[in-house]
């Protein structure tokens, strides 16, 4: 089998102090942080798409980057010799798991027919990769949203001819990916939205995406598939209003269609940002509503207003993620996915490692900042004392829903004027900045 990373070992912890920029500075696999070890707390995943597929180009040109494996004119050689390619990637880099799409891993042929069998052939080789080298599928998902069949969509498509295709699509989809032992599926509904109400019937676009995902979900218990369905909320880009705008949109989507018993989140954040959330907040609110289930490890610059799809490399974003996520118990079947590209200038092939070796030490750092905030109970204890009227027997009265307005105003009467309390903002975000130095 040929090597396409030669010169490249498979990646080793150095610690802090080391200056070798393909190891590991903080990322012990074997490390114990509480009763976990960081490849169990953090279950890292490489994407297909960006990593092996993303080749540099941007709205103004095409792609930048030359990869070994892309060098040959028949579309299937290109797909196994990046099917390989992404193996010895994988376990250099270390990691457990990686995600992809349908589209990613064989291309399309001259019809549905061909186009699974594409697939299988490469599902049948990525099955031997994975049994050699016991890297495991985190999740798998369907690209609905390049071809140009999808221009308007593919679950709310206007064409029942077109919302079909896309559900055989998925059938396969969900197919390979119970075949490979996925932990779970996600839809991204790239171009699920609109454009103009001038032309669109949004009512019945929502009624026919909610029946997309009730077949999906019969599908899954049809076949057997055990792993876990994830909705990735983004709010715009390619489509300028999408029903999947951020994760309370989806919630409610999810509630009126009777479909939250089967779906949880995958967020991304860099959609947070793009939906004018942090990604501390759409976390949050996972938490808050049990819908937390993977996450799309990246960032976005705040200068640009679209998806730029950066390796996350801020502490600050990521310890706040890191936080919620252990707070919330940590994943199940979910992990770590680096939804990530390299920029445009950053051709060679040792970049790949560079830049997801920066992800995996922000984060192991991120991992380890979280669980000394947990353990102290500082940031707990401030927010426990805050509530505490919740906590009175006034308090409860009303969460238990026993109180009625004129109980208020009595209420009211009697203690006159409530007292104010100050947030301690300033206070608690010096705190943050001591546990991060």
């Amino acid at each position: 089998m040929a090597e396409f990373f030669p010169g490249i070992d498979k990646i080793k912890y150095e610690g802090p102090e080391s200056k070798n920029p393909l190891a590991f500075k903080h990322y012990n696999a074997d490390e114990k942080v509480g009763n976990k070890t960081m490849a169990q707390h953090l279950r890292f995943a490489v994407c297909y798409w960006h990593t092996f597929k993303g080749l540099g180009s941007d709205p103004f040109g095409p792609g930048t980057i030359i990869r070994e494996y892309n060098k040959s004119n028949d579309p299937m050689t290109v797909a196994e010799m990046t099917m390989e390619a992404a193996f010895e990637f994988f376990t250099k880099l270390g990691v457990s798991f990686w995600c992809f799409h349908d589209r990613d891993i064989a291309p399309e042929g001259e019809n549905l027919k061909e186009t699974n069998e594409r697939l299988d052939k490469i599902v049948a080789l990525a099955d031997r990769l994975q049994k050699q080298t016991g890297v495991k599928l985190l999740w798998g998902t369907a690209n609905l949203f390049s071809h140009r069949r999808y221009m308007a969509g593919a679950g709310t498509n206007p064409s029942p001819a077109v919302f079909a295709y896309a559900g055989a699509q998925v059938k396969k989809a969900l197919e390979i990916t119970h075949a490979l032992g996925g932990a779970g599926y996600v839809f991204w509904g790239g171009r699920e939205g609109y454009e103009t109400l001038l032309n669109t019937d949004m009512k019945r676009e929502l009624d026919h995406l909610a029946r997309f995902f009730h077949m999906a979900v019969e599908y899954k218990q049809k076949i057997g598939f055990k792993g876990q369905f994830y909705i990735e909320p983004k709010p715009k880009e390619p489509t300028k209003h999408q029903y999947d705008f951020d994760a309370a949109a989806c919630y409610a989507f999810l509630q009126k269609y009777g479909l939250v018993d089967h779906f949880k989140m995958n967020i991304e954040a860099n959609h947070a940002t793009l939906a004018g959330h942090t990604f501390q907040h759409e976390l949050e609110f996972c938490l808050a509503n049990d819908l937390l289930g993977s996450i799309d490890a990246n960032r976005g610059d705040p200068l640009l207003g679209w998806d730029t799809d950066q390796f996350p490399t801020d502490l600050y974003d990521c310890v706040m993620g890191m936080y919620v996520l252990l707070r919330g118990g940590g994943f199940k079947t979910g992990g770590l996915n680096f939804d990530a590209k390299v920029r445009r200038q950053s051709v060679d092939p040792e970049d790949l490692f560079h830049a997801h070796i920066g992800g995996m030490d922000t984060f192991a750092r991120a991992l380890k900042i979280a669980h000394r905030m947990i353990a102290d109970q500082t940031f707990e204890n401030f927010i426990k004392e805050r509530y505490k009227g919740w906590d009175s027997p006034f308090g409860k009265q009303i969460e238990q829903g026993k109180a009625t307005l004129e109980d208020l105003e009595a209420h009211t009467l009697e203690h006159g004027e409530p007292a104010v309390q100050s947030g301690r903002q300033e206070m608690l975000e010096n705190l943050l900045n001591d546990y991060i130095r």
